[in-house]
């Protein structure tokens, strides 16, 4: 029985070792990456139980996922070894001094295959939390229908609904996404949208946070988290609205905040803390997270986020 349960695409990453464009450059990090997965083994490094739904291919790169995977104390019991298609990769390149860029090479991945057959009702029945992401659903229509059917068990089995929009544009464009995307949305009991794609997903670029908040909570989502970046966020329900700040670190490397944040945020919702506890907790696992290269890689334990949130000095593992 998994606390959090978590359904999607986790791929190959290649990082250059250096400020140079990938081109130019001669040593290359591998690692593995995605948004479902960030977030398991974020809740996983705080104590939490966690597990996953996939397909990779029976190739290197699927082997490696797995074997990080559980690794990190994930269940994967449930990822399915796909015989006809290849592990997606991705490769994450620095241009312009700070500026990171992500290549995707998914098309026709293992796990764009995925199909609502796939799903444990067992998992989805016995967890928590189901966490999904905007992402899934882009790959393929079978990926929709697998995601559509995993937020309908969790609904019926009282299981309660994880969904951060985390939109990608150069998977579909914004008319598709607001189409597949606005009714998932409105199942969800946790919605982790960020302020620029919340304003893309509801059409108008000049919206405030909280009139975003206000019309989320008009669509009966319970719990709306609106992540800030740097100023913080806004984590609101109908009665209560709170506004918590971010944590000042140097960025090394941006991707996977959005991740660490919900990592946070939903570890706050298990261990039965207030609101605006789970914003500060998300907001300090959201700061951590750029603060070394990798996905995932800076992801505190539970002794490293607490030293943190007190302002002491990092142990480090």
């Amino acid at each position: 029985m998994a606390d959090v349960l978590t359904i999607g695409e986790t791929m190959a990453l290649l990082t250059s070792t250096t400020s140079e464009r990938f081109k130019s450059s001669s040593f290359l990090q591998k690692n593995i990456g995605g948004a479902e997965t960030n977030v398991a083994i974020g809740l996983s490094r705080l104590g939490h139980s966690t597990a996953w739904i996939s397909r990779v291919g029976n190739d290197p790169f699927g082997e490696e996922i797995l074997y990080r995977l559980r690794a990190e104390g994930i269940d994967v019991s449930n990822v399915l070894v796909d015989q006809n298609a290849q592990t997606g990769m991705m490769i994450k390149e620095k241009v312009r001094g700070n500026q990171t860029i992500v290549h995707y090479f998914r098309k026709g991945s293992a796990a764009s295959n995925l199909v609502p057959f796939d799903l444990s009702t067992e998992q989805i029945r016995n967890a928590k939390i189901l966490h999904v992401t905007g992402i899934t659903p882009s790959l393929s229509d079978s990926c929709r229908e697998t995601i559509t059917e995993a937020i309908k068990l969790a609904k019926q089995n009282n299981t309660k609904v994880s969904l951060d929009p985390n939109l990608r544009l150069k998977l579909w464009d914004i008319k598709k996404a607001r189409e597949v995307l606005l009714p998932l949305i409105k199942e969800a009991d946790y919605f982790f949208p960020g302020l620029e794609e919340a304003r893309l997903l509801l059409g108008d670029e000049e919206l405030s946070p909280n009139q975003i908040i206000d019309e989320f909570l008009k669509q009966g989502i319970p719990h709306i988290i609106l992540k800030l970046g740097k100023e913080g966020c806004i984590t609101a329900d109908q009665s209560n609205r709170f506004q918590v700040s971010s944590y000042p670190v140097v960025e090394i490397d941006p991707v996977g905040a959005g991740d660490a944040f919900c990592a946070g945020y939903l570890s706050g919702i298990l261990s039965e803390k207030s609101p605006e506890e789970c914003a500060n907790l998300a907001c300090a696992m959201g700061a951590l997270a750029v603060t070394e290269v990798g996905d995932y890689n800076a992801l505190p334990t539970r002794q490293e986020i607490n030293e943190f949130m007190n302002k002491q000095a990092i142990v480090m593992r």
